[in-house]
C-alpha cells in the first residue's frame, strides 16, 4: 500500500499534487474555492482593519481601552484561521454536519422554538433600557433556556445570574462601556 502511494505522488502530475486542488482534473473543490475567495476578502478587510483604521481616530478616542477597529481586527483574523482550516482540509471528519438533516421531514424540527428566541432577541433589545441590563439579561437567558428543554430550575437560576452579572461587570468596569445595570427608575445615573 505504502509503495503505491509514494509510486502515485511520483509519477503524478505536479498539478495534481497541491494540496488536494484538483487543479487540472476540473478546478478546486467548492469548499477550497469559497475559502479562498473569502480569505481574499479578508485580507483586504484585515489590511484596513489593521492599517487604515487607527489613524483615522481623534487622539481623544486613542486613549480609549477598545477603539472602533478592535473588533474588525478579531473578527479579520478568525475568519483568515477559519479560511485557512477549511483550505487546508483540517476541518473534516467522518459524518459531517448536514448528512443526517432530511429537509423533506422539516415539520419535525423544532422550527417555533428557533422563531421564538429570535422574538426574545428583540423583545430583550426592547427591555433592555426599562429593565435594566442584569433583569433583562436573567430573564432572557432563563427563558432561553427553559425553552430549549432546561428542567433544572434552581441551578439555572444560579447560572443566569451569575452570568448576568459577570457580563454586566466585564463590560462596565473592564471595558469602560456604561450600561445601566437597574432598570431606568431605579437607575441613579
Amino acid at each position: 500500500m505504502w509503495e503505491k502511494t509514494c509510486i502515485t505522488l511520483l509519477t503524478a502530475h505536479p498539478a495534481d499534487r497541491l494540496g488536494g486542488l484538483k487543479l487540472r482534473s476540473g478546478g478546486m473543490n467548492i469548499e477550497k474555492a469559497i475559502a479562498l475567495f473569502l480569505a481574499l476578502v479578508l485580507a483586504v478587510y484585515s489590511y484596513t482593519a489593521f492599517f487604515e483604521m487607527d489613524y483615522l481616530l481623534p487622539p481623544i478616542l486613542q486613549r480609549n481601552p477598545v477603539w472602533p477597529s478592535t473588533f474588525p481586527k478579531i473578527l479579520s483574523v478568525m475568519g483568515l484561521i477559519a479560511c485557512a482550516l477549511v483550505f487546508l482540509n483540517i476541518e473534516k471528519s467522518e459524518k459531517q454536519v448536514g448528512d443526517d438533516l432530511d429537509i423533506s421531514n422539516w415539520r419535525a424540527y423544532k422550527i417555533i422554538h428557533a422563531f421564538s428566541l429570535i422574538f426574545g432577541m428583540v423583545v430583550y433589545a426592547l427591555v433592555l433600557r426599562p429593565l435594566g441590563f442584569i433583569g433583562a439579561t436573567f430573564i432572557f437567558l432563563f427563558a432561553s433556556s427553559l425553552l430549549l428543554g432546561e428542567k433544572r430550575y434552581v441551578l439555572l437560576a444560579i447560572i443566569c445570574l451569575i452570568s448576568s452579572l459577570s457580563i454586566w461587570y466585564l463590560v462596565d468596569d473592564v471595558l469602560g462601556i456604561y450600561m445601566s445595570p437597574l432598570p431606568s427608575w431605579l437607575s441613579t445615573r
